[in-house]
């Protein structure tokens, strides 16, 4: 009995395989392709790496930041991200390379040279430094934040 119920098994297991082999059930009525959705990066991972970054949690801020700019190149809110997240962890190699597409991306603006201006107050730069954060200055309506960059500077 036993030796039957197997071999009834592997005949219907041998007539499975082979009748998935086949292609003479096949649909090939052509059909429009529908476009995936396009990632919205304002809701996911920009606004990831935000939270992230002001939590201090700039490994995982670098993540979102940079999945958000390779989903679009010319946000240049997540390039800032980006390159602000590799300053604090310490890669200042990229956050030159974050910077210099940034700039690309958004010109030279007085809130990115404050910030390229900071990234070389944490590589111990202070002559650069110092010379970024006053362009910066100069350019700001509101140079609070500057002014705290500079007191750093003057601090140390």
């Amino acid at each position: 009995m036993r030796h039957s119920k197997f071999t009834a098994m592997a005949a219907l297991a041998a007539v499975l395989m082979m009748s998935g082999c086949t292609s003479s059930g096949v649909d090939k009525t052509k059909t429009t392709a529908i476009q995936p959705a396009a990632k919205d990066i304002d809701t996911s991972d920009l606004a990831q790496g935000k939270a992230q970054f002001r939590d201090a949690n700039y490994g995982l801020a670098e993540k979102h930041f940079r999945k958000a700019v390779e989903l679009k190149a010319d946000n240049a809110e997540a390039w800032m991200g980006l390159a602000a997240s590799y300053d604090e962890l310490g890669r200042f190699d990229f956050a030159d390379r974050a910077y210099g597409q940034l700039l690309k991306v958004a010109g030279r603006k007085p809130q990115i040279v404050n910030n390229m201006g900071y990234s070389q107050l944490l590589r111990g730069n202070r002559k650069k430094a110092r010379a970024l954060l006053l362009e910066a200055k100069a350019g700001m309506a509101d140079p609070t934040v500057v002014n705290a960059n500079l007191a750093l500077l003057n601090k140390g």
